[in-house]
């Protein structure tokens, strides 16, 4: 189900990865056959077709940068699958796709949404196929680390299904300010690794110098750990506001713990009663932000490659 995200090592990003397009630069002149010198001949706009997005359709991201087939579809965002079986989250916009070889704007196939829907019942909440009545994995020795509680189970309403049948098991650190000595404790290894998802992975933030003074703590042994985040204060924000019936999260003044904050403005009660509002609300991947979709893509890529 999940493939290597590229080579080994310790790595942050509060996003999804960007690699490099193919190709000369537009100045390079290469392919000119005539014309005023310095400018590129005029070429007809290429037709964009539309393609529906069935899981399985093999496609190229508009920069040539991955090929893979559809995993995952909907008007914000597709998830491709390349035969390596790694994993990218592209933005659905118009012609930001090659099918064939043609412009393609991918359209999400349209189903009736319904307990009945056989379809549905096929995929995870992660959008993943669903495996029905495999044997218990024993876990394997890598380990997902979440910063608290409220991260764990998102990510167990999302990935739950997908962490089991991998033997792959998630714990809550209980605060980033732990990190370096769990980390060191835990001794990661070749056979050992470990992924690490952070909240507010940005430059300059607290969790993104705790993550790089682990690299240093942990010398060669930061090979095998794989610290990935998002740009979003606490996990909470990373839900999409839609999904708990608000137009946006509200600014919150440093001072103010963020959680207390948010439930005071929204007059949602204590942070228990918040909790339960957000974590009810949270049933499939559509429902969170993508810089969390593809950071935790990735860590399950990370633990479970070669396992």
């Amino acid at each position: 189900m999940h493939g290597s995200t590229g080579d080994p090592g310790f790595r942050t990003t509060g996003g999804a990865v960007r690699l490099p397009g193919r190709g000369g630069s537009p100045s390079s002149g290469a392919g000119r056959t005539g014309g005023l010198p310095g400018l590129a001949p005029h070429r007809p706009a290429r037709e964009v077709v539309s393609v529906v997005a069935e899981p399985g359709l093999v496609v190229e991201d508009a920069a040539e940068t991955f090929c893979g087939a559809v995993i995952r579809a909907d008007v914000r965002e597709v998830v491709l699958e390349d035969s390596a079986g790694r994993r990218r989250l592209f933005p659905n916009k118009p012609a930001a796709f090659l099918h064939e070889g043609r412009p393609a704007t991918l359209v999400p196939p349209q189903r009736a949404a319904g307990p009945d829907d056989a379809t549905s019942q096929q995929r995870s909440a992660s959008g993943s196929r669903r495996v029905e009545n495999a044997r218990a994995r024993t876990a394997l020795p890598h380990r997902i680390w979440v910063e608290g509680l409220h991260d764990a189970e998102i990510v167990e309403r999302v990935w739950g299904h997908d962490l089991r049948v991998e033997g792959v098991v998630v714990e809550p650190l209980h605060g980033a300010d732990v990190l370096v000595e769990a980390a060191r404790e835990f001794g990661p290894g070749p056979d050992r690794r470990l992924g690490v998802l952070v909240d507010h992975l940005v430059t300059g933030s607290k969790e993104s110098r705790i993550a790089e003074g682990l690299r240093r703590d942990l010398g060669p042994a930061a090979a095998h750990v794989l610290v990935l985040g998002h740009p979003y204060i606490d996990i909470w924000e990373a839900v999409k506001p839609r999904t708990v019936g608000i137009e946006a999260w509200p600014t919150i003044p440093r001072g103010i713990e963020w959680k207390r904050g948010v439930c005071e403005a929204l007059g949602w009660g204590d942070e228990r009663a918040g909790a339960r509002r957000v974590l009810s609300s949270v049933s499939t991947w559509t429902d969170l932000e993508t810089p969390l979709i593809t950071a935790m893509e990735q860590l399950i890529d990370f633990v479970t490659v070669g396992a």
